[in-house]
């Protein structure tokens, strides 16, 4: 039996990480803006299921959910960052207000729910920190530029906490996710900006009109996904990176057959700019 505290646990990926948590034994700290619309969720859950107000823009509100995660259970042992938000916009098109929005939640939020989960694990010197990213986390498409920034600042961070924290007996996972079928495509979760340019038409506005007929048809099985996060998570040795769905293999295929195109076709160039060695001649 293991402690898990998620984030974002009111819906989506992070309500069904809790209830595969809390079926397959575990208890679960589950948080959320609204704590008590978790709570309505599992009304059988009992003591193992401990529901907290926490929104991970505000540290105050976060180390508060963690001193009762502590104070409830006596350690936490997996960290799943899952709360986020998105923005569906090309890149010109995203003020800075709504670039900073994102990022808020996206990246400063999973930092600091970090700080304060991670010395309750370094003391156990175990535990598992599990940061959900997205396809476009690594590969990513036309309208997300500002949505996979922040995601590719999870991945960045996330795999110098692996090699950080793995001396101090303490996992470290990348979950990538593709498009599966939760309410992330409803306006509620996605942004699209107030003002388009017609030149991004073809392409940004092509992906608003592909994402508007995938919502509640993605081909991604949530409840599956949750499973195989909590399985994952029992393995002696899980990995740094579990992408999610057969559209986020597709993708990270075609990102690393033409990265390797690419970076062999300019090797000679980068091979240019080192420095002239001085060479010196052998003698017996």
């Amino acid at each position: 039996m293991s402690v898990w505290f998620i984030t974002g646990s009111s819906r989506g990926f992070g309500l069904e990480i809790t209830r595969a948590a809390l079926a397959a034994g575990h208890q679960v700290v589950a948080t959320a803006r609204k704590a008590e619309t978790v709570r309505e969720q599992f009304p059988d859950a009992g003591d193992a299921l401990l529901t907290v107000p926490l929104d991970v823009t505000d540290p105050q509100s976060i180390q508060a959910a963690v001193d009762t995660a502590v104070e409830r259970f006596g350690r936490i042992d997996v960290l799943v960052n899952n709360a986020g938000t998105g923005l569906l916009a090309a890149v010109e098109e995203s003020d800075d207000a709504a670039v900073r929005a994102v990022y808020e939640t996206n990246v400063f939020g999973p930092l600091a729910v970090q700080r304060a989960v991670l010395p309750v694990l370094r003391r156990r010197r175990s535990g598992h920190v599990i940061n959900i990213s997205s396809i476009v986390g690594f590969a990513t498409a036309p309208g997300w530029g500002i949505y996979a920034s922040t995601k590719f600042a999870v991945e960045g961070f996330t795999e110098t906490l692996h090699t950080e924290l793995a001396p101090l007996g303490i996992h470290v996972t990348l979950v990538e996710p593709g498009f599966f079928r939760t309410d992330f495509l409803d306006p509620a979760g996605l942004h699209t900006g107030p003002d388009t340019i017609d030149d991004y038409a073809p392409t940004v506005g092509a992906m608003r009109a592909a994402a508007a007929s995938l919502n509640h048809a993605q081909p991604g099985d949530p409840v599956k996904a949750a499973h195989a996060i909590v399985e994952m998570a029992a393995a002696p040795e899980p990995p740094l990176r579990l992408p999610l769905g057969a559209d986020t293999l597709q993708a990270f295929d075609a990102k690393l057959d033409t990265f390797r195109k690419e970076m062999d076709a300019w090797r000679h160039v980068a091979l240019a700019t080192d420095h002239d060695q001085d060479r010196t001649v052998p003698t017996d």
